[in-house]
């Protein structure tokens, strides 16, 4: 299975990097209401920091996210399109969503081959995504010291640049360099 298409189903909601029941579902290759059953057969290996519920408005703000990534991406997965017309829209349960930690959970509770290579595959997406991040946190961090010292070299220019225009009433000098007189009495011949 293709990393970036794990990659693209993983969300940030609450602080926590996520992925949606439905998507594992469908990566499992088992129903969604299946895949919930199987956790809340087992909640207590779901605490909250492993998986949560949406409310009513991460839901509408998220399937409007996929809608827009979908326009913007020209991608129109049949999966999306499946999540957006009925787990979103119709369902009265919200979804659960699972972190890192649930989803390597779910592994223990769904046992069959699929879902074990399958949990492997997003083992590696989570990870992949993680070395993503700390490498733009680098990069984020080599920015601001440029930023700092290219501040400090550039200080005194402003500076001097500032005084130079807050000079308003410069006194009129005399001219440098070879000034020929006119004589403004020329009626005098």
């Amino acid at each position: 299975m293709d990393l970036k298409i794990i990659q693209s189903k993983i969300y940030e909601i609450r602080g926590f990097r996520v992925m949606l029941d439905s998507d594992l579902a469908s990566l499992y290759q088992v129903e969604t209401k299946a895949l919930k059953q199987a956790v809340k057969r087992n909640i207590d290996r779901f605490p909250e920091d492993f998986m949560f519920e949406l409310t009513k408005e991460e839901t509408e703000f998220l399937r409007s996210q996929i809608v827009s990534l979908e326009k913007e991406t020209g991608i129109n997965s049949n999966l999306r399109s499946q999540i957006v017309t009925s787990s979103w829209g119709g369902s009265r349960y919200q979804n659960f969503v699972f972190t890192e930690q649930g989803v390597a959970m779910l592994s223990s509770v769904l046992r069959s081959d699929i879902a074990v290579k399958v949990n492997i595959q997003i083992m590696r997406a989570f990870v992949l995504m993680r070395q993503m991040i700390s490498g733009y946190e680098e990069l984020l961090k080599r920015i601001e010291e440029l930023e700092e010292s290219t501040d400090a070299q550039f200080s005194e220019v402003y500076k001097a640049l500032t005084q130079i225009l807050s000079k308003q009433g410069i006194e009129k000098r005399r001219p440098i360099g070879y000034v020929q007189e006119t004589n403004q009495n020329t009626d005098n011949t």
